[in-house]
């Protein structure tokens, strides 16, 4: 599920119905299970995009330091001089280029979005670790009200 999905998802979900408190209670453990489940799936996902990350890191370091076979350049589909002409000899010339790849970018793009999928799915745990307390704050708050 995408981000929004799942705030949308938990938009619809957070919500207690104050006339069935005891359904609700119950539904809980229902909707534990299922946002464990999307957390923990985050989270294998995360650490796939950076395994994948780690190839990608090997990959453009072989790049651009030209030990990367012409074969190999073409069968990724990059442009066979990575410096398009120039030449460049220092190692801070090089790690600007390296650092500016579309590549890496995207690929560090796609870490930041997962981490702050498996955030969110960490807040929304949290919230349903303690909605048993939110339940019984609003009982108490009707009792009191009633003067019960």
């Amino acid at each position: 599920m995408t981000l929004d999905e799942i705030i949308t998802e938990w938009e619809k979900d957070s919500k207690i119905d104050s006339v069935k408190l005891d359904q609700t209670s119950v539904e809980t453990a229902k909707l534990h299970a299922k946002y464990l489940r999307l957390y923990a799936n985050a989270k294998l996902k995360l650490k796939d995009v950076e395994f994948k990350q780690k190839i990608l890191l090997k990959d453009k370091w072989l790049y651009y330091e030209g030990k990367m076979s012409k074969e190999d350049i073409q069968r990724k589909g990059w442009k066979i001089d990575p410096f398009e002409g120039l030449s460049l000899t220092t190692k801070t010339a090089k790690e600007q280029y390296y650092e500016s790849d579309t590549d890496i970018q995207a690929s560090e793009a796609k870490i930041v979005y997962q981490t702050v999928v498996i955030d969110t799915l960490k807040e929304i745990m949290d919230n349903l670790k303690w909605r048993h307390s939110h339940i019984k704050n609003i009982i108490d708050f009707r009792k009191f009200t009633e003067g019960i």
